[in-house]
């Protein structure tokens, strides 16, 4: 038993959404963005909140985009960053629809999707809504430090995306295929710094993305993209050195959700990260361009630190986790 699921069946995203903050829109995923924010807090009275009403806003968007009501999903897969997942949880309680709820921190996107697509393959549900997202302060406050504080961030660190992305997964349809998933281990190479998440998250990611290629046979060159999550420019070369050791090299077609989200070279310092980095570049720009034909298969990483305060707080490593999903067109 290896660590990838082939979807024979082919569930397809046949419909997206998306969400992002006023600083996540000033890059290039501004004109790909679905419902850009003028507000980051969406007009609500606390940074979760808003958080909560975001995830609650694609997953409407992106049933209607289907074309569809909310009694025509079966099921709707969603985890956020918070504890007990209330984003996702609160989301739900208004949709009247069988909800499972997920945590696989900022690899939330790409593990749900896998869920999804194992549900329509093996024909249980025909559609399911996918979704995740994060908010900078709601995060902030919760793994590091409240912006009250006004902690100087140090120059490893990444910036939490206010955003959030949500599929529609059905069994047919036009849209972008689901090929396979491969699951990811928990790796933990003993990075204990809660501001360097690419550092931590990196080796996770290698060790899926090597495991995809050895399953499957296939070189690099396959995939049109293979692209992480939020390791951010930091992580994103610890990544593209820890394969190349193992002789797998990505450097020609690798690209970080985290580094597609800000202009790193600014004040974004290693990027972006945070639960809503990969699912709104995965369901705007990556979608938008497999809509177009412009890339035809991508190889989608989605990475996740499974940190808590209580964790770090008694000295604990970061265990990680990373999620493979092949997408076609």
């Amino acid at each position: 038993m290896g660590q990838r699921i082939v979807f024979p069946n082919a569930p397809r995203i046949t419909a997206v959404s998306t969400i992002a903050g006023t600083k996540e829109c000033e890059g290039i995923l501004g004109s790909y963005v679905e419902t850009p924010l003028s507000d980051d807090m969406f007009g609500e009275s606390t940074f979760e909140k808003a958080e909560c009403k975001m995830l609650s806003h694609v997953i409407d968007g992106a049933i209607s985009n289907a074309g569809l009501t909310r009694g025509q999903v079966d099921m709707i897969v969603s985890g956020d960053l918070l504890n007990q997942i209330i984003s996702a949880s609160f989301a739900a309680r208004d949709f009247s629809v069988p909800f499972l709820g997920v945590y696989g921190a900022c690899s939330t996107m790409a593990e749900s999707l896998a869920v999804a697509a194992a549900f329509v393959n093996a024909g249980y549900c025909k559609r399911v809504v996918a979704a995740t997202g994060s908010h900078f302060a709601s995060a902030e406050r919760q793994y590091r430090y409240p912006l009250e504080l006004g902690c100087t961030r140090p120059p490893q660190a990444q910036w939490t995306v206010t955003g959030a992305g949500a599929s529609l997964v059905a069994d047919k349809g036009e849209g972008v295929r689901i090929v396979s998933a491969t699951l990811g281990k928990v790796v933990d190479f003993g990075v204990t710094d809660v501001n360097n998440m690419g550092a931590a998250m990196a080796p996770a990611a290698a060790d899926t993305i090597l495991a995809h290629f050895r399953e499957t046979g296939e070189e690099p060159e396959a995939y049109d993209l293979i692209v992480t999550g939020d390791l951010g420019a930091l992580g994103s070369r610890i990544l593209k050195d820890l394969t190349w050791e193992k002789g797998l090299d990505i450097s020609a077609n690798h690209v970080d959700c985290g580094e597609i989200v800000y202009n790193v070279l600014e004040d974004e310092f290693q990027g972006g990260s945070g639960a809503g980095c990969s699912a709104v570049v995965l369901n705007s720009y990556l979608y938008a361009k497999m809509m177009a034909g412009t890339l035809r298969r991508i190889l989608f990483v989605a990475t996740g630190a499974l940190l808590s305060t209580v964790s770090s707080g008694q000295g604990e490593s970061i265990p990680c986790i990373a999620h493979a999903v092949t997408l076609e067109r």
